[in-house]
Formats: C-alpha cells, structure tokens, sequence
C-alpha cells in the first residue's frame, strides 16, 4: 500500500510567521500550502500568540499533517527578541501537540545545510534551490514562507536518510551489542 505523508512546516514569528504543507508519495514531494500569517502591528502580545495558535490548529485540521517541522530559534543579542520567537515556538508546538500531532525541532543552520549543503547559505540561495528540489513553481517572494517549506522538507530528509540507516541507538554500547562485528580488537 502507498502510504502518503503530510509535514507541516512552520518558521515561527510573532510578526510574520511563515508555514508550509508538503505532501510526500513514492519520494515525490509537492506542496499543498505555502503562505504567511502576518500579524497586524495594532496587536499585543498575547493577541499575536493566540491567532498563531488558531493557525496551527486551523492547518492541522484541514491538512491533517502526521508531523510538524519547526525551525528552532536561534542565538541572538537581542533578548527580548529571543523571548518573542520562543514564545511563538512554543505556542506553535503547543497547538500541535493538542491536537496530537508529533514535533521535530531543527536549527536555521541545519536546515540550510540540508537544502542546499551549506549551513551559511542566504534565504535566497534555499528558496532558490527549493525550486530544484521540488520541481513545482511556487512564490518564493515571502522568504518566511520558504523557510517554512525549508524546514519541512529537511524534515522529510533526515527522516528519509535515518529509514535507511536501520535502527537508531541509544548509546555506543547498545550500539555494539547489536552489532558485535564492529567492535575492534
């Protein structure tokens, strides 16, 4: 039977977030939603943090994503902006997790680095190589939203690439139980 998978990719914000849906049957990958929710600056807070989440849960329940992708937050000077992304993750996981859907967390850099194989590449040189790897034109004038869909297909790459490195282990030594040929004399 061909299973077909959903992962919904989302750059968290609290002024502009950005989210995809990918759709992924026999390796093919083509996105069913690419868009951002921009916030309106009269908003407080607790406001923006709230119509995040009803997006979320508004995605989940019209896509019906097994898995949501999220770009972690990143190292920054600026506390209070920090504080703001994190806030805007966690009600991003808090509202897919409601609604039982499972979470993967992964850096900017990782991200980058499995789109285009550099960990420092630019927003534009990941949207523009999206365009390759997805082989479906899209607009790419909203870099949040590309970032999204970044980060859900990186998703759908490491997953692909631990699928066919067999089981994951908990530790070295597990790891040599199991595979008592690669331990050296």
């Amino acid at each position: 039977m061909n299973k077909i998978k959903r992962i919904l990719g989302v750059d968290p914000g609290t002024n502009i977030m950005g989210y995809a849906l990918i759709e992924i049957e026999q390796g093919n990958i083509e996105i069913k939603c690419l868009d951002i929710l921009k916030m309106k600056a009269s908003l407080d807070q607790p406001e923006k943090l709230k119509e995040i989440f009803e997006r979320i849960q508004l995605l989940i329940g019209e896509y019906k994503p097994e898995e949501m992708a999220i770009e972690a937050p990143f190292y920054s000077k600026n506390v209070q902006s920090m504080l703001k992304l994190g806030r805007a993750q966690g009600v991003c996981i808090a509202a897919a997790m409601n609604c039982g859907v499972s979470i993967w967390e992964y850096s900017p850099k990782k991200i980058k680095q499995s789109i285009t194989g550099n960990g420092n590449a630019s927003k534009e040189q990941v949207a523009s190589m999206l365009q390759t790897i997805v082989k479906q034109p899209f607009d790419s004038r909203h870099l949040d939203a590309t970032d999204a869909l970044a980060t859900a297909i990186c998703h759908h790459f490491q997953n692909r690439f631990e699928a066919t490195q067999g089981k994951k282990h908990k530790d070295w030594k597990s790891f040599l139980t199991e595979n008592p040929e690669k331990k050296s004399s």
